[in-house]
């Protein structure tokens, strides 16, 4: 009698939770699935909170159309600092197309003296202007230096909004994949609380020893200690992410773009040169070409011309003065901030060689990364999943009728909840990777240096 209330008590116990080992979509209770009625907080809602575009080609056009395209909230602060580096640079660049200003010039002699010179009786005062002349094409040159540094600026704007694409694409990402393990981890919790109140009632009927009970208490503790450390967990992944945003992250996060995994061949080639990742180290090696003009145009020197009207007192007579400057290039001939140009241009060059590698490397990584994440979660939530849920189930009924022990019914859950984490695992290395193969393959925006 106690041995068929016993059986009757953990089939009862073990129907929800095995019901829920079952649902439609692979590794996910059926309990939660409720929350696809509602509307859900998609990570297109979290990019326009940020002022990103929904796709990262989006932002390749002309930079300064990005620059205005984005919400009518304030810009969060990476974009708005390399905003203001656009405008630095603009305003630099008006700089550099200014020409020197001449200089007005007075002079009076012959005052104060003694004799004749007492007084201003025999003063002479000259009066004229001082015009710079700037030879060698320093003026283009410097422009042409000014246009580098703005469009380095424009680039670098550019990369910023695509760091902060990426940053809130993984935030949203370690959130959706923290609550998907809160979910896995508080069902596992609750199997853990039944099977310790089936083996309290077995316990009882004295169909088991204390033992089992015993096991089973430390299994529950243990499983509710990590249910809720993983639901602190994704509180705090979403509160990361609402920080960031400067706005509230409400309803659920949209379970269906975590789980959706795209089609994936191959890794195709993908040719670095006209990436944003590339655009950077570009844009440096222009600026040091730009730079050994300017040191070049500095070794011819500058000429002032002046011209002065002069006055002398004594006999009312006026005169003019014609006066050229020229300084002598005898200290600093201007070779030695050429040698000093041309250093920086090799290393621009270096740089910009290694960038192009380090870029493949980084593209090639991300492409396998994408392509063994997808695998595994295909596996994890396909076939091994549900080996898990028919190992779990058959190790319920064999529990039940006595035919297993608790620890293989112990085991067969503990794996199935493994095979849930590495499922979420998966598809969070998944979209992570494929988040940052986007970023690095983002192309280049058309920059509008040359038309400021």
């Amino acid at each position: 009698m106690h041995r068929t209330i016993a059986a009757v008590l953990v089939a009862a116990s073990l129907a929800s939770p095995a019901g829920a080992q079952t649902a439609p979509s692979p590794g996910i209770p059926a309990a939660t699935t409720s929350s696809q009625t509602t509307s859900s907080f998609s990570l297109e809602n979290a990019l326009a909170a940020g002022g990103m575009p929904s796709s990262p080609s989006a932002a390749s056009g002309n930079s300064t159309a990005s620059e205005s395209g984005s919400s009518g909230s304030a810009p969060l602060p990476s974009v708005a600092a390399a905003s203001a580096g656009v405008d630095v640079a603009t305003a630099a660049r008006r700089v550099a197309g200014l020409r020197p200003n001449p200089e007005v010039q007075a002079q009076f002699e012959n005052i104060a003296g003694t004799g004749i010179y007492k007084g201003l009786r025999s003063s002479e005062t000259t009066v004229g202007v001082a015009l710079p002349l700037e030879l060698g094409g320093k003026r283009p040159a410097r422009v042409a230096l000014a246009t580098a540094r703005l469009t380095r600026a424009q680039v670098q704007s550019e990369l910023a909004r695509a760091d902060l694409r990426l940053r809130i694409t993984q935030l949203y990402i370690e959130a959706a994949a923290a609550e998907r393990r809160a979910e896995v981890l508080s069902e596992q919790a609750g199997i853990a609380n039944n099977a310790f109140r089936v083996s309290s009632e077995r316990v009882k009927a004295g169909d088991v020893s204390p033992i089992e009970e015993q096991r089973a208490d430390v299994l529950r503790i243990n499983a509710q200690v990590a249910a809720d450390s993983a639901a602190r967990q994704a509180q705090t992944a979403r509160a990361n992410l609402e920080t960031l945003l400067a706005a509230p992250v409400t309803g659920p996060l949209d379970r269906a773009w975590f789980e959706r995994i795209d089609g994936y061949g191959p890794p195709r080639p993908i040719e670095v040169e006209g990436t944003l990742a590339l655009a950077a180290a570009e844009a440096d090696v222009r600026t040091a070409d730009a730079q050994v003009r300017v040191a070049r145009s500095l070794r011819v020197p500058d000429l002032t011309v002046s011209t002065f009207a002069r006055r002398l007192e004594a006999t009312n007579d006026t005169a003019a003065v014609v006066g050229i400057s020229i300084p002598i290039p005898f200290f600093n001939n201007g070779s030695a901030f050429v040698a000093q140009s041309r250093s920086e241009q090799t290393q621009a060059i270096a740089l910009r060689n290694l960038a192009v590698i380090d870029t493949r490397q980084q593209i090639a990584s991300a492409q396998t990364e994408v392509a063994n994440a997808a695998a595994i979660a295909r596996a994890a939530g396909g076939p091994a999943l549900t080996a898990a849920q028919e190992a779990a189930r058959i190790a319920r009924i064999g529990w039940t009728q006595g035919k297993f022990d608790q620890i293989a019914l112990l085991d067969a859950e503990r794996t199935l909840s493994q095979t849930r984490q590495t499922y979420v695992d998966a598809l969070a290395a998944y979209h992570d990777a494929q988040a940052r193969l986007d970023r690095l393959t983002t192309p280049a925006p058309l920059v509008s240096g040359d038309n400021r």
